[in-house]
């Protein structure tokens, strides 16, 4: 059986370049062990995307298992970068689910392993997300990072604009409160 989106297209229909690969949802459930290891280790390298440290194995497979309901049903997909047979990066397209919002969606959890980085895979995954988003007629993406972060000026180098910053947003893995800075971009 086919897996489709919320709207009914197949969402097999899209298919990213190589090293990208989108997960089905059996292929994102048989990854979460790889998944909750990349998450794991971009949070003890400081990366602000939602969790203090230390972050347990447990809490971290826990996310991922809790992310596969929005992949079984298409309202989430995963993308992931691969080295080899290593997951090296990945990221999230969370469809609005609201009946005003059927042309946007979040891009979320964009990670990278530490020993991975600078080699353009998080670029490649960025991309992916554009074909993908477009693929299911969603043109307005929205995300937001730490301010001050590195993955901050990524963004508009991939096409994003920058809508604003909101004080004092989050708590980083150290316990500090953060800034965000929430970016926008129109594939139309």
């Amino acid at each position: 059986m086919t897996e489709t989106d919320r709207s009914g297209r197949p969402a097999d229909a899209f298919v990213p370049e190589p090293p990208v690969f989108l997960l089905s949802a059996a292929e994102a459930r048989a990854a979460v062990p790889d998944l909750s290891r990349l998450l794991k280790s971009c949070v003890e390298d400081g990366a602000g995307i939602g969790f203090i440290l230390p972050l347990s194995e447990e809490k971290a497979e826990a996310f991922w298992k809790d992310k596969l309901a929005g992949v079984e049903d298409g309202s989430a997909f995963v993308m992931v970068a691969k080295d080899g047979d290593n997951i090296a990066g990945v990221v999230m397209l969370m469809l609005a689910t609201q009946d005003n919002g059927p042309h946007r969606a979040e891009v979320a959890k964009l990670m990278v392993h530490p020993d991975h980085r600078r080699k353009g895979l998080a670029r490649k995954l960025m991309t992916a997300i554009d074909g993908l988003a477009l693929s299911l007629d969603r043109w307005l993406l929205v995300l937001d990072t730490v301010t001050g972060d590195r993955a901050e000026k990524l963004y508009p180098t991939c096409g994003y604009k920058k809508a604003g910053v909101i004080p004092d947003y989050a708590y980083d893995s150290h316990g500090t409160l953060d800034a965000t800075t929430v970016f926008y971009k129109d594939l139309r």
